[in-house]
């Protein structure tokens, strides 16, 4: 589908790409890795047309859609949440308008049996083929279903995009993009603006519905549920691997091993064969066999070990003054928007040394609980108390974006450093990677990651024994994320974290925080032992309803819903009859699932059948073509529903 050849990138003299070569085929799921600053931003912007390198080509055939997602973009605020989405129907909405000009002209005209009358007759019938095989005007369903799974609730439809935070409008632009279905989709670090069940959904989406995929997220769980194969840029080189990134991890490792004995091998014998030269060099019995060896090492082909990467970032804070036993405590803390209610009657205490997660989904109220511990808002209702000696070391959300990106990086620092500190700066910029002119550039040309770590060194100048970290891990990449989740373990303070990525808060928080429905719920253990228990829960929830179900089946094998009542103060434990028949539904929506992929792969094939006889001269002119296709398209949408509700129940039931 896509073939890349020989591309090379140079900067003033810096080669960031190297010559390489790969090749996207349809279907494809990449994920693009490597350390922050390697090229991958650059790659895809080169992939998506929106930047030229200096050497080689990208050939995309011609009737290959691109879409493409930056890190950053400039969004609009002239429309509703649902007016701005509906702009990736656009290509129907031109298709419609044109088919209604037509007509009108044909109803104006009277030359009926002229040729140019029978050619806009013909033009009408093939842009109303091409309006039904687009989906005409049913891709409402479609526009809200994404919009939903993206987090958006049916009252934000309407809402002015100005309403919504920079997170959510990147949210808009993601949703206009997968309804737009490219050939090609390429995300740079998607999941930063999304909370965990909207991550999932992504997940799903792009393992079900999208085309070929090539992504960038530092996020471990994300790549490794939506990728197969992995492409690693490393010092400007490119290296292919047809797996998904934990055996890419693996498969790393044995082939630098392999690399590195064949070339200490080679070496040995290499060595041995000059000193066997050396040795026998003038000695005339040994003249046909010098010679022999002299030939042999031209001959040889010698091994090299790539180039790795240590360059590696050393992250450890400061050691914590000692602060008060209950560094937080808060007690019946409620605040409001206006009429909206975030939160309600909180309360709890975050002891000393505590290490502890904020979750939930976006909108929720975690950031706002921050912003009322930082003292940026007070308008709240209750009790929020900060223990004795409490010093906050406060990384915020959109910390990179609040850099002034004229200065350097020197001087980011230097403005900020303090007494004896500043004799020290360079050293400071060496461990986090900014060493010799790198201090020097400016904070504008830095990447999204370089600019994070910059934020970070702001936040060790000064001791702190609480942590509080919104989103610290957007945009680092998968090694600097290691060095500061094991930072964060050494840490002797109290850590306060909101964070969506599962794998960085594993191992790292002892306690969750969930932010829903208006509430904030503890839960005691790591944040894979709160995802377990939620789902225990939503069981016992169950189990605790009488089983009176009423199951319902929908034609081709769709869902079962089963609907319970609980009654007036039953609270007596499951009896075997209802285990039964909870074993029997799971069993029952497994096989549904099972069924229904068998039906999409089917579906889907035949789709493809069609599509390459429609591109054919006598296909184009066939009219029934289009009629099919779009009832293929129909089905294909159905059985996707179908499936999507079984999930779903499944996760519920399971």
């Amino acid at each position: 589908m896509i073939s890349v050849e020989g591309l090379t990138v140079e900067f003033g003299g810096f080669t960031l790409l190297n010559g390489i070569s790969f090749v996207v085929n349809k279907k494809d799921r990449i994920a693009l890795v490597g350390k922050n600053g390697a090229g991958k931003s650059t790659l895809m912007k080169i992939i998506a047309g929106m930047q030229i390198p200096t050497k080689g080509v990208v050939s995309i055939p011609k009737d290959t859609s691109i879409g493409y997602l930056p890190q950053q973009m400039q969004l609009s605020d002239t429309r509703t949440v649902m007016g701005e989405a509906e702009r990736a129907f656009e290509h129907i909405h031109d298709t419609e308008h044109e088919i209604n000009c037509l007509n009108a002209e044909l109803s104006e005209r009277t030359d009926y049996d002229t040729d140019a009358f029978q050619a806009l007759i013909d033009r009408v019938a093939l842009l109303t083929e091409q309006f039904q095989m687009m989906g005409g005007t049913n891709y409402h369903a479609e526009l809200e279903r994404t919009l939903l799974g993206l987090g958006f609730m049916r009252e934000d439809f309407d809402r002015p995009t100005s309403e919504f935070s920079g997170g959510w409008r990147m949210r808009i632009e993601l949703a206009k993009l997968l309804l737009k279905r490219p050939d090609v989709l390429l995300l740079d670090e998607p999941t930063n603006h999304l909370d965990i069940e909207s991550i999932q959904w992504l997940e799903n989406f792009i393992a079900t519905r999208a085309n070929a995929v090539i992504l960038v997220s530092h996020d471990r769980a994300f790549i490794n549920n939506t990728t197969r194969r992995t492409l690693e840029i490393e010092f400007g080189h490119i290296y292919d691997y047809k797996v998904k990134y934990n055996e890419y991890v693996v498969l790393r490792k044995e082939r630098r091993e392999q690399q590195t004995r064949a070339y200490e091998n080679q070496q040995k014998m290499l060595a041995d064969t000059e000193s066997f030269i050396e040795r026998f060099r003038y000695k005339a019995s040994k003249a046909v066999q010098v010679q022999s060896r002299i030939k042999q090492l031209e001959k040889i082909e010698r091994i090299e070990v790539d180039e790795e990467d240590h360059t590696l970032l050393r992250l450890k804070f400061p050691p914590a003054p000692r602060s008060g036993s209950y560094p937080l405590i808060i007690e019946n803390l409620t605040k409001r928007y206006g009429d909206h209610l975030v939160f309600a009657e909180a309360t709890f205490t975050v002891n000393r040394g505590d290490k502890v997660a904020f979750v939930g989904k976006n909108g929720e109220g975690k950031s706002t609980l921050v912003k009322c511990i930082m003292n940026e808002i007070t308008d709240y209702e209750g009790t929020l108390k900060l223990g004795h000696n409490v010093k906050i070391g406060y990384f915020a959300q959109n910390q990179a974006q609040l850099l002034d990106e004229n200065k350097t990086v020197f001087e980011t620092i230097d403005d900020v450093a303090q007494g004896d500190i500043r004799t020290k700066i360079r050293d400071i910029l060496g461990a986090f990677m900014f060493g010799g002119e790198a201090s020097d550039k400016k904070v504008k040309v830095l990447s999204g990651g370089e600019k994070s770590r910059l934020s970070m060194i702001r936040l060790l100048l000064e001791p702190v024994n609480l942590l509080i970290l919104d989103e610290p891990t957007n945009h680092l990449d998968m090694q600097s994320k290691d060095v500061l989740k094991s930072a964060l373990r050494d840490f002797d303070g109290t850590v306060v974290v909101v964070s969506h990525d599962r794998e960085f808060l594993d191992g790292l928080v002892d306690k969750v925080y969930e932010f829903g429905n208006q509430r904030i719920r503890e839960h005691l253990g790591g944040i894979y032992d709160f995802l377990e228990r939620k789902k225990i829960e939503n069981l016992w929830e169950l189990e605790r309803k009488t089983a009176v179900s009423t199951v319902t089946p929908t034609p081709e094998g769709a869902v079962a819903e089963a609907t319970f009542t609980l009654a007036a103060g039953q609270n007596n434990p499951v009896s075997y009859d209802e285990q039964k028949e909870q074993v029997r539904l799971v069993r029952k929506l497994e096989k549904t699932i099972a069924e229904t992929e068998r039906q999409i792969a089917t579906i889907e094939a035949n789709i493809s059948a069609l599509e390459a006889r429609m591109i054919t001269p006598e296909g184009a002119a066939d009219a029934s073509l289009y009629i099919q296709h779009e009832k293929f398209k129909n089905e294909l949408s159905d059985a996707i529903d179908r499936w999507e509700k079984a999930i779903e129940a499944l996760s519920k039931n399971k």
